[in-house]
């Protein structure tokens, strides 16, 4: 207990460790005090009460019996007293606790005498922090605590009163209490004590009442605050604003202000701001003086005090254009909900930004409101600039897809633009380029595609314009990119060789830019939208920089909002009305698979269904029934984007990403298709069918959801039933989600801010624990990440960026065996340090050994050393290590916990298992991240060791799965004779052969006897053949009535094979590898277990152990150990998201898995979790349990290093990660009094 480098945590665990064992003590035998002799019996808190009673009733002592007979025969004492049990008064322990030794006190890890916890003076704080609320002029309401200290003084007086007045203190037992009461709800007004009779109009808050909850002093006012220098108002659009400007009402920028210090460079423009005053824009507010004085501007005597105004004064001026302002967005999700803009001064009442910007905030203008904050030192406005500009945060850090690109009718007017078919004359052509740069921008223009019989130029050269509008423009971009509406590949022969041309799509949906020249395609989202890390925006931005990636944001917004303007788009009735080709073509649709399903139910209904692995018939049934329904639908709009003409503004929004797909028109002209409840169809909620319109039993596509009709034709009143019936789903998933993942949110931040990049390149907390020696093994920056999977580059694209801008010439090829060679020597000298990782070496090694193998391939593609040169050169100054203070576990938390409010709640089937479930989405996320002990669905994945055989793949999933005496047994029965009264066991061995088990009457036996709720022995069980065995029970006559009806019952529950924590196995066919050029390989195929059992399950004979895993990561732990704990944590969370189409970078869900194992057990993120990671007392105060946190502390003396976020944010000073990570040392003279080799002054 006096070590002081042993964390609190454990002596707490101590503490408890010595409790356990004096409890113990005492409860086993009287235990005497060393000093006195004094018998001690057992201390308890009174229920419902403030008290404690010291029990000695159950304790046998000689002196106790003594008394307790002199007091039985005392007639006066048995009404008055008990000497077993009594009351410890405040003064009775007050008095045992001045007698307590300071050894004692260490080993009760209290950090002063005990005797100062109980109460004998209050502490009255001042009347600021308790201010009166005047009403009605003459009368003032008092605040609680004033009201608390009230009472508290009255029944003090009461006490005093009455103690004086009788000397018995028993009799004032009463009064005592109720000042106790008083005193505990004057710190915790939660106490609720059952014998106070009298109960206050309004509930009186208590001091922890004021710090604890999201409206106390540690959330609502220390970790955050309400600041000066903001604005709020509702958003709009304005397309012809730079990405990085956001449009401030002039109203606004004359309340708002920023103080600029007077220099040779600005003293005329502040005097005249300090001549305009408050009231006319661009004006001032206040003139501070170098002395400290400051003068206000609301009166006349501004021309006098600007004249006077001198360098070094600083002026309170109005915002104007260009300032450096953060633009935020509630709720703040992720890192990108707050960025820095540049000011842009304009009139009405509304904040106004360019459409771009609408992904990172996730704002729409429904009547969206956001805020603006105004920094107000040189060193605030560099800091947002550099790290919270718009144009630094492109991509997102969740995965380093680009976030901030076109939406909307920007990707319309794109897709239109860039159709074959669009031309435009020199007058048409010349306007639209100066549409691009409000005609300001040098543009030369391309020659025309025609000549004759007048000049006419493409939407394509437009688009090539916007790219490189003059030759100075050093951009050359290359990109292929397949959009929504690209079609099946043509395929081109040259003798036996088939080639695929991708560029010949009918469709023109394939987008080919060479050189910044667009020579196929129409572009859409994927070419310039947002989430694509081979687009248009991303790859301007790896390739050049962000500026050349927002100036072309920024003319595409100019040129499409002002082109759609004078070219029109609009949606009206006509544009979803079906043809008389879609109706036919939907109603043959539609009845064929409503015959199908009627096949279905009747082979059903024949018992001639074949069954599904791992279900019965109902549930193959229901699988079959919901796999046709939901064709329908696809087909239908299969149908819809076929037969609706091109022009169909419908159509060419969902073929351009703009809004909607194809689900959407299909349901808007064709059919709405199935509903579903739960994931699954429409339930019975009347007895044995969905709603009275249908029969009883029918499980018809129209009686179990499916809506026929689309929303042009219109439902039918079952048909609307039914849809409300999904969508009130959606509404009550959304409400519950959006609290379930805020809570998930708050706990991950709290758990992983602290976490930095030192100079070191090791991850650690704020108390300096690694928690990795490098960063997601690589060190690399999630941003920055150009590959797919987190991968650091895509050399495929940056092979042809370089085989593009640099053609060989005159040049020979280089050999195949000299690629290893040169590509050691380049590393070396591209990366002297070594700070590449060697997992990226090795990946571009494996790119290049790819390319090598195939020699023709490799002289059609790597043509030089030259061009191997500039690709490792480009490797070179792409590779971006993640810098030191990024704050890495923010960023990690809130990229896990913001695609979570995209999740559901729903249980959805396991991938090619129809009738195993399996929970995911939030729920799946919580489990995790919580540590859970007991998961809703845990799940094995055994692989077996020979998995090309399905008769083996059933034999080992025999020897798991459960199987009890009553399934194949073929009778029990009790068989009484004269001389015996036993059970007999008669084996259904048809059934066994069946399912390939190997039971015979030995194995039955063996099962009977292991089974400890029978308690029989093995004279009991006596085998009378193969497939027969006779069960006695145990020797008592006058009960053998009985046992033989429980052992009767008992029997068809024992497991004769199998894991009995092992509900049920079901063999499944291994997915094939899309990468797999062997389309016709072998089936594979693997078991997946419900239940627990990993290790039991990993010796099963037939299963490869080495590659069997559970989802359960508590399981895990105690099988494999944390490392396996670790993965399973990582691929858990990968794989959920994954489900649900969500893309995160594996390095943040590798710190999460981490920071939960690294202190070598499994931590959830929970308030036990995050207490047991060390955490200062300041931040377990802020999270939860304030008051138990902040008393423990107190009690124990606990002390805080405030080095965490939490901490520096309530203490208000520097937080050591960030720019705040960096020291400034300067080195000093020693003075005379300070010995050699002290250390640096810290500046």
């Amino acid at each position: 207990m006096r070590a002081p480098k042993i964390e609190p945590l454990k002596k707490a665990e101590l503490l408890k460790t010595i409790v356990k064992k004096c409890t113990s003590m005492a409860g086993s035998k009287a235990v005497k005090c060393s000093r006195c002799g004094y018998v001690n019996g057992t201390v308890k808190k009174v229920v419902g009460r403030i008290g404690i009673i010291h029990d000695r009733s159950k304790i046998n002592d000689n002196s106790l019996e003594e008394f307790r007979s002199a007091i039985s025969h005392t007639r006066e004492s048995k009404s008055t007293f008990n000497v077993s049990t009594y009351v410890l008064t405040p003064v009775k322990v007050l008095s045992l606790f001045k007698r307590m030794t300071d050894v004692d006190c260490e080993l009760l890890y209290l950090s002063d005498r005990p005797e100062k916890l109980i109460v004998t003076n209050i502490a009255v704080p001042p009347t600021v922090t308790r201010p009166s609320v005047p009403v009605d002029g003459s009368q003032s309401n008092e605040n609680d605590i004033t009201e608390r200290l009230k009472r508290i003084i009255q029944d003090n007086a009461k006490l005093h009163q009455e103690l004086v007045e009788t000397n018995a203190s028993f009799q004032c037992l009463g009064g005592w209490e109720d000042l106790q009461v008083e005193v505990a709800q004057y710190i915790n007004s939660d106490v609720r004590i059952d014998h106070k009779e009298k109960k206050a109009a309004k509930p009186l808050s208590g001091f922890l009442q004021r710090i604890k909850g999201k409206q106390g002093r540690f959330r609502g006012n220390l970790s955050g605050k309400r600041v000066e220098f903001t604005g709020r108002t509702v958003i709009s659009p304005d397309p012809n604003l730079k990405i990085t400007e956001v449009a401030i009402p002039i109203h606004m920028a004359r309340i708002l202000s920023y103080p600029e210090r007077v220099s040779s460079h600005n003293i005329e423009k502040l005097r005249q701001c300090v001549r305009n005053g408050p009231s006319k824009y661009p004006g001032a507010l206040m003139v501070r003086y170098p002395d400290g004085n400051a003068r206000s501007l609301m009166g006349d005597y501004r021309k006098r005090l600007a004249d006077e105004l001198k360098f070094g004064c600083i002026v309170d001026r109005h915002l104007e254009d260009g300032d450096i302002v953060l633009f935020n967005r509630q709720p703040s999700l992720h890192r990108m909900s707050i960025m820095c803009h540049r000011a842009r001064i304009m009139p009405w009442r509304t904040l106004r930004f360019n459409e771009s910007v609408c992904n990172p905030y996730n704002a729409d203008f429904d009547g969206d409101e956001m805020n603006m904050h105004v920094p107000q030192t040189e060193e605030a406005r560099t800091e947002a600039l550099m790290l919270m500009g718009v144009q630094n945060n492109l991509c997102t850090p969740k995965n380093g897809e680009i976030l901030v690109a076109s939406t909307q009718d920007f990707l319309t007017s794109s897709f239109l633009i860039t159709r074959k078919d669009t031309f435009y004359d020199r007058a048409a052509f010349s306007l639209m380029c100066s549409y691009m740069g409000d005609g300001m921008d040098l543009i030369d223009l391309p020659t025309p595609t025609l000549l004759k019989p007048i000049e006419l130029w493409t939407g394509k050269q437009l688009f090539n314009v916007l790219l490189r509008p003059h030759a100075s423009v050093r951009v050359y971009l290359n990109l292929t990119v397949k959009e929504r509406n690209y079609s099946r590949k043509i395929v081109k022969k040259i003798g036996d060789k088939e080639i695929e041309v991708e560029t010949m799509c009918p469709n023109d949906g394939f987008v080919y830019i060479r050189n910044s020249e667009l020579i196929s395609g129409q572009l859409g989202k994927a070419t310039v939208g947002n989430g694509n890390k081979d687009g248009l925006y991303s790859i301007l931005l790896r390739d050049y920089n962000a500026h050349a990636a927002a100036t072309c944001m920024n003319r595409l917004a100019k040129l499409s909002a002002r082109w759609i303007g004078n070219h029109g788009f609009s949606i009206g009735i006509d544009d979803v009305q079906p043809g008389k080709r879609l109706n036919d073509a939907k109603g043959v649709t539609i009845s064929g698979d409503y015959k199908k399903c009627d096949e279905q139910i009747r082979m059903f209904n024949e018992g001639k269904l074949q069954l599904k692995p791992g279900c019965d018939a109902a549930q193959t049934l229901e699988a079959n029934i919901t796999e046709i329904l939901n064709k329908i639908r696809d087909e239908t709009g299969k149908v819809c984007m076929r037969e609706l003409h091109w022009r169909n503004s419908p159509l060419i929004m969902s073929q351009c990403g703009s809004k909607g797909s194809a689900i959407n028109i299909s349901q808007m002209i064709a059919c709405v298709g199935q509903q579903s409840v739960g994931g699954r169809r429409a339930p019975n909620g009347f007895i044995d069918r969905s709603l009275p319109h249908f029969h009883r039993g029918s499980k018809t596509p129209a009686a179990k959801g499916f809506v026929a009709n689309s929303f042009y034709s219109g439902l039918t009143a079952t048909e609307f039933f039914f849809h409300t019936m999904g969508g009130r789903e959606g509404l009550v998933d959304t409400a519950v989600k959006t609290a379930e993942t805020g809570y998930m949110s708050r706990r991950l931040i709290k758990s992983l801010e602290d976490l930095s990049i030192h100079y070191d390149n090791t991850c650690r907390n704020a108390s300096g624990c690694i928690v990795q020696f490098i960063y997601g093994d690589d060190g690399m920056d999630p941003a920055s990440m150009e590959g797919k999977s987190g991968f650091p580059l895509n050399f495929d694209r940056l092979l042809m960026k370089v085989k593009a801008t640099c053609p060989p010439i005159n040049q020979k090829y280089l050999a195949v065996d000299a690629i290893p060679q040169m590509l050691e020597e380049q590393l070396v000298i591209l990366d002297p340090d070594g700070v590449c990782s060697e997992a990226f070496k090795k990946s571009l090694k494996g790119f290049l050994e790819g390319k090598k193998n195939d020699l023709k391939r490799v002289m059609e593609l790597v043509n030089n050393c030259e061009q191997k040169s500039e690709i490792l050169e480009d490797v070179g100054n792409k590779i971006s290590v993640i810098e030191a203070g990024t704050a890495i576990g923010a960023i990690g938390a809130q990229s896990i916990g913001e695609p979570g409010t995209q999740m559901t709640l729903k249980t959805f089937h396991f991938a090619g298992v129809a009738s195993m479930n399996i929970t995911q989405g939030v729920p799946r996320i919580k489990e995790i991240i919580n540590a859970a002990k007991n998961i809703s669905t845990p799940i094995i994945t055994a692989e077996l060791e020979f998995d090309g055989n399905v008769n083996v793949a059933r034999i080992v999933r025999g020897r798991i799965e459960k199987t009890v005496l009553g399934q194949v047994a073929k009778s029990i029965k009790i068989v009484m004779t004269s001389r015996l009264a036993s059970v007999v066991i008669s084996l259904d061995m048809e059934r066994i052969q069946d399912a390939q088990l190997y039971i015979d009457a030995n194995v039955v036996k063996e099962s009977i006897l292991l089974t400890p709720k029978l308690k029989l022995k093995e004279q009991h069980v006596k085998v009378l053949d193969a497939k027969k065995l006779e069960v006695v029970p145990p020797a008592d006559r006058s009960k053998i009535h009985f046992q033989l009806h429980a052992l009767k019952n008992l029997l068809p529950m024992v497991v004769v094979k199998g894991i009995k924590t092992v509900d049920r196995a079901v063999i499944a066919e291994k997915k094939k590898d899309s990468k797999s050029q062997n389309k016709e390989a072998k089936k594979q195929y693997q078991l997946y277990v419900e239940g627990m059992g990993l290790l039991s399950v990993m010796g099963i004979e037939g299963i490869e152990g080495r590659k069997t895993m559970s989802n359960h990561v508590m399981e895990m732990l105690q099988v494999l150990g944390i490392e396996a704990a670790r993965s399973c944590i990582i691929n858990e969370i990968e794989a959920t998201m994954s489900s649900h189409g969500m893309s995160i970078d594996i390095r943040h869900m590798m710190l999460l898995a981490d920071v939960m194992t690294y202190r070598g057990e499994v931590l959830g993120i929970t308030r036990y979790g995050i207490q047991k990671m060390g955490k200062s007392v300041l931040m377990l105060a802020s999270f939860e349990k304030t008051g138990d946190h902040l008393f423990n502390a107190s009690v124990n003396g606990r002390d805080d290093s405030i080095e965490g976020v939490t901490e520096c944010i309530i203490m208000g000073i520097p937080m050591q990660l960030g720019t705040g990570i960096l020291k400034v040392m300067q080195r000093v003279d020693a003075p005379p009094m300070l010995k050699y080799g002290a250390d640096p002054v810290l500046c």
